[in-house]
């Protein structure tokens, strides 16, 4: 895979919606799209679930030059061979964790984590993070409950972080704009790729829009 600087949209297999369809074709259309990297996301899976998933959309990835992303579970993500692993604030700082070399091991794990205010952007850049979502920007059906960080954080991110961090939560092709205007340069993206009747065509729009602000 390309380094995480260079990665612009980030793209999900999440099981909220898959809605039938088989998660290695779900896969094999966002790496046709040109998603830098992918996210596995289950998180009502059983753990055996996940990994047999993750060991199924790993080839995939790997031949396409694609991230895999596996969330929640670094253990599996070193045992499958996938590049990233992510954590949201809950998973890492309420398990007690504190840094992520203890996470990673001795493999090259990269780790990312979640963060919804700059409060926890500075928390989450102490601890090592590879790279950072900042989100949600805007309300989004994935994160039920969770009031929106709006542009005014992802203004502060482009302003203060200096690791690569990823605009998350509600982005569309007719909001994106709005987001890169605030300085976002990556996006994470889930229900506007999922939900799109052709998967790999809303892929590549997202990555021509994003071109045109690099």
């Amino acid at each position: 895979m390309k380094p995480i600087a260079e990665c612009r949209l980030y793209a999900f297999v999440d099981a909220a919606y898959l809605r039938g369809r088989s998660p290695v074709d779900v896969c094999r259309a966002l790496c046709e799209g040109g998603a830098d990297l992918i996210q596995l996301r289950a998180k009502d899976w059983p753990r055996e679930a996940i990994l047999a998933t993750a060991l199924a959309l790993a080839p995939l990835t790997r031949r396409a030059g694609v991230g895999l992303v596996i969330n929640d579970h670094p253990d599996i993500a070193r045992q499958t061979g996938a590049e990233l692993c992510h954590l949201g604030q809950e998973d890492f700082f309420d398990a007690g964790h504190r840094h992520i070399g203890k996470l990673r091991g001795d493999s090259p794990l990269a780790i990312g984590l979640s963060t919804h205010s700059p409060e926890q952007a500075g928390r989450a850049l102490a601890t090592g993070a590879d790279y950072l979502a900042v989100g949600p920007v805007f309300a989004t059906p994935t994160k039920p409950g969770r009031a929106p960080v709006t542009l005014e954080y992802v203004r502060w991110a482009a302003e203060n972080i200096r690791v690569p961090w990823f605009a998350i939560g509600g982005i569309t092709l007719e909001n994106l704009d709005r987001v890169l205007a605030a300085g976002a340069r990556r996006v994470a993206v889930v229900s506007a790729l999922l939900n799109a009747p052709d998967i790999a065509g809303a892929c590549r729009q997202f990555r021509d829009r994003l071109a045109c602000a690099a």
